[in-house]
């Protein structure tokens, strides 16, 4: 992916969401190596964890031959970041082998690592094919946007998922099963959510990688809470990434509906893990997702240092 700058929203006045987000994704280069990225200016007390994600494998990719293409990172969120200030991003080259090369992305800020990932990249090759099946669900067009449902469910949606889906997203999302929204009884710590980019993104495939990692951080921590009759907007609730993996398969494009399945196998001390899976309209799995996060009810929390 070149550092060419994205084309301008057509639109008049205020740029839309997905613009913005491609504005974010383009890293400056200020040296060899190091980048600096920006995060909107949107009101939130620390960054998103999947724009640092998304931010982080642009770096790596401006540093990769074209013809190989990310299939892995694995991520640690170290601290909270600050909003306020760029994130400095350092590319370690680790290794450039026959096959397969190796980067190590440090995001830094206020002189203190706040982020750290490892992503490796593959030249195609042919070799072995199989997957799991996608589950059976609706299509997105049989669901209503957030919108309608903002209309359908009126006042019974907890006013914090109310403003939360007023809100112009990049990321459009239609859950399967929006149930656990208007009740809090316990369930099967599993979910559904149809996602896609809110408008058309050029064709580079690396960038269609970057946007899903950066939808990636989206709900799946959510997940761990349905076994408990929780929700992440819960005041008693402090909730943060620790650490994300996602494995690039098939090649989609994010601006397409993406299902993303996803279900927690356990929460323990103050902890969750957390899976995904995420399926093309046609039934193809394109990506997988393990991530870990930091789940305490609020009367037992402690400043994370």
């Amino acid at each position: 992916m070149t550092s060419k700058k994205p084309a301008p929203s057509k639109s008049v006045g205020k740029p839309s969401a997905i613009a913005n987000l491609l504005s974010i994704l383009d890293l400056e280069r200020i040296e060899e190596n190091l980048f600096r990225g920006v995060s909107p200016q949107d009101g939130w007390q620390r960054v998103y964890g999947g724009q640092v994600l998304g931010q982080a494998l642009v770096a790596a990719v401006r540093t990769v031959p074209e013809e190989r293409v990310a299939h892995s990172l694995h991520a640690y969120f170290l601290l909270p970041g600050d909003p306020k200030v760029p994130i400095i991003f350092q590319v370690e080259r680790l290794r450039d082998g026959g096959s397969f090369t190796t980067r190590r992305v440090t995001g830094i800020q206020h002189g203190k690592a706040m982020f750290a990932m490892s992503a490796s990249f593959q030249k195609h090759e042919p070799g072995l094919d199989h997957q799991i099946k996608m589950p059976k669900v609706p299509m997105p067009e049989d669901l209503p946007s957030e919108k309608e449902l903002l209309t359908i469910f009126d006042g019974d949606i907890p006013e914090d998922i109310r403003n939360y889906w007023k809100r112009e997203r990049p990321i459009e999302m239609r859950p399967v099963d929006v149930s656990r929204f208007l009740k809090r009884t316990k369930g099967v710590a599993e979910q559904s959510i149809w996602m896609r980019a809110t408008g058309k993104l050029p064709d580079a495939f690396p960038l269609h990688q970057c946007v899903l990692a950066y939808a990636s951080d989206f709900t799946l921590l959510d997940t761990a809470l349905i076994a408990h009759g929780k929700l992440m907007f819960d005041h008693d609730m402090q909730m943060a990434s620790l650490d994300h993996a996602l494995w690039f398969h098939r090649p989609f494009r994010a601006d397409d509906w993406l299902l993303y399945v996803q279900d927690s196998p356990s929460s323990q001390h103050g902890r969750g893990v957390c899976r995904g899976s995420v399926f093309t309209r046609d039934g193809i799995l394109v990506a997988s997702v393990v991530q870990e996060g930091l789940i305490r009810q609020r009367a037992n929390a402690y400043r994370l240092k």
